[in-house]
């Protein structure tokens, strides 16, 4: 019985570890930027933002300066791809950023390009999934309340995003191909919290 007992606990635990990594990039090259609490020292900030390390994640809630703080990876990346995990409250405005050209203006207007969170925008096309003012989110999904996973692959003038494994947005005009990877937050709006931000160089 004992052993019994011994082995259901060990085939338990390899079964746990297996789906708790399931979803997880596999293979080599991956650059792991945010892992849980850890991965502030991977940024520099723009805005003054309460960025945070709690609960397991980085954090933010709260900002008092006009305009969206962001997060800017010190790195720049070409062709990459990007997995992230995240968990947004209802009224949250966020968004995932690859390719800004310009680490000191962070924004679609000088080239980068946005991965949307946020269900509520007025624009329906630019809601949670899409790349803002370039694709919309087709089909729309909502990130509330819930943990959440983006891969964007981004290659010469291609760039797709996957939401929870499905393909939300699309787009084979990126003129932009070199830049800094970046976490926005707009204040006056819900929380928004990474656990997970890996990105691969192609």
């Amino acid at each position: 019985m004992k052993r019994l007992i011994a082995c259901v606990t060990a085939s338990l635990a390899v079964a746990l570890t297996v789906f708790g990594c399931a979803g997880q990039p596999g293979g080599s090259g991956w650059v792991t930027l945010i892992d849980g609490e850890k991965g502030l020292d991977n940024f520099n900030r723009i805005g003054d933002a309460n960025w945070r390390g709690e609960g397991g994640a980085i954090v933010v809630d709260k900002a008092t300066t006009k305009g969206a703080s962001l997060l800017v990876s010190k790195q720049s990346y070409k062709d990459l791809e990007i997995y992230v995990e995240f968990w947004a409250s209802e009224d949250t405005n966020s968004g995932v950023y690859l390719r800004a050209p310009n680490p000191n203006q962070v924004n679609t207007a000088s080239g980068a390009f946005e991965v949307q969170i946020w269900d509520k925008n007025p624009n329906e096309l630019y809601r949670t999934g899409s790349l803002v003012n370039v694709a919309a989110a087709k089909p729309i999904y909502k990130a509330a309340n819930q943990w959440s996973v983006f891969e964007v692959h981004a290659k010469g003038a291609s760039i797709t995003v996957k939401m929870n494994g499905v393909v939300t947005s699309s787009t084979d005009y990126a003129k932009t191909h070199d830049g800094r990877v970046a976490l926005q937050f707009n204040p006056g709006t819900g929380v928004v919290k990474f656990r997970k931000l890996m990105v691969r160089p192609l």
